[in-house]
């Protein structure tokens, strides 16, 4: 009995702007620090390798002081929004109906709703009073994956079923106003808002590319290298520098082994679907994967086009390599890392 991924399709935010038109906001914000640090962060936006992003607040509010209640209430109205267009839109492009889906997966971390998103999309779109669901939060950039992983694992055990994930973030709404940090600064240059659906099947009738195997990695005595901690003004990033050194250390143990035990080379994988942390983690990735002779072309795009979406980015990298019709026998590895720390991976056969 397989499981498939049968569609996917993403939503965009009401707002976007190129990080050119972003740029004139810095000096508002940055006004009365010294010269040569503002140059510094402009420096950090126009380098980020992001040259538009989406937002879920235009520049004026995310630029302005907001109260974290002001903030988060955008990021529950605008989710619920967005994440009943991409699984209304995921249904319709699937040719399912909205009472087909047996299990709802909800991932998001950069506000706070209860009840939970999945409590709304099940009255916006009439979905089955039975429906099973399960909200995924503080797994930060890696619950895209780890939402598809939950929801194969439901559908291995059911066979005959279908399932939906939805990721919905807004990690402009965790910008914070008064904090002049290099983490909030990198944090505002490369993230963006945005949100996707995939559905997957382990019905008979429904086609698409196998999941072969999943599995999560976890690192030790790595708690405070990503996350958010919760203050008066909101949801404050944590980054610690050594984050794409970490993943470089580690990235033998998480690639090799999880491809052994099915029996594959790295050379024998035809996509990478890799989640766009920020331009120093991809620089570092792709030299580990250029050494082994594969590219993240489709990580870079994703990450020039709409930034780092937290959960939903990789699922915008999975739908561009869909999109693009992969032959029949190949394979595709999906890998994304969050807090934890961990790193998340799914082998995809076409």
């Amino acid at each position: 009995m397989n499981v498939t991924i049968k569609s996917i399709s993403k939503a965009l935010p009401g707002y976007s702007r190129t990080t050119a038109e972003i740029i004139p906001f810095l000096d508002g914000w940055l006004h009365g620090q010294e010269e040569r640090f503002v140059r510094k962060v402009k420096k950090i936006f126009e380098n980020a390798a992001v040259d538009q992003r989406y937002s879920f607040m235009s520049p004026e509010e995310v630029f302005s002081a907001l109260t974290f209640e002001q903030r988060n209430d955008i990021y529950i109205r605008e989710g619920i929004r967005l994440g009943t267009q991409c699984l209304g839109d995921a249904i319709e492009k699937a040719g399912w109906k909205n009472e087909d889906i047996d299990y709802l997966i909800t991932v998001s971390c950069t506000g706070i709703m209860i009840p939970s998103l999945d409590a709304y999309l099940i009255n916006k779109l009439r979905l089955r009073q039975d429906i099973v669901r399960l909200p995924v939060t503080e797994m930060g950039c890696a619950a895209g994956v780890s939402g598809i992983i939950y929801a194969k694992n439901f559908l291995k055990a059911n066979p005959g079923k279908r399932a939906a994930v939805v990721a919905v973030e807004s990690p402009t709404a965790t910008f914070q106003l008064q904090d002049f940090s290099m983490v909030n600064i990198v944090s505002a240059a490369i993230f963006g808002d945005g949100a996707a659906c995939v559905l997957l099947s382990s019905h008979p009738d429904d086609h698409g590319p196998e999941i072969l195997d999943e599995e999560m990695y976890h690192f030790y005595d790595a708690e405070e290298m990503m996350g958010f901690k919760l203050t008066n003004t909101g949801l404050q990033m944590v980054l610690d520098v050594t984050v794409p050194e970490n993943i470089a250390s580690h990235f033998p143990s998480i690639i090799h082994p999880f491809l052994a035990k099915n029996g594959l080379e790295i050379k024998e994988i035809d996509h990478l679907i890799f989640h766009p942390g920020g331009k120093k983690i991809i620089e570092i990735v792709e030299a580990l994967f250029g050494e082994l002779g594969k590219n993240i072309d489709d990580t870079k795009e994703v990450l020039r086009q709409y930034g780092n979406m937290s959960s939903v980015t990789v699922l915008y990298v999975l739908e561009r390599i869909m999109d693009a019709g992969p032959k029949p026998g190949e394979k595709g590895l999906m890998l994304s890392f969050g807090p934890g720390f961990s790193a998340q991976r799914i082998l995809l056969q076409w």
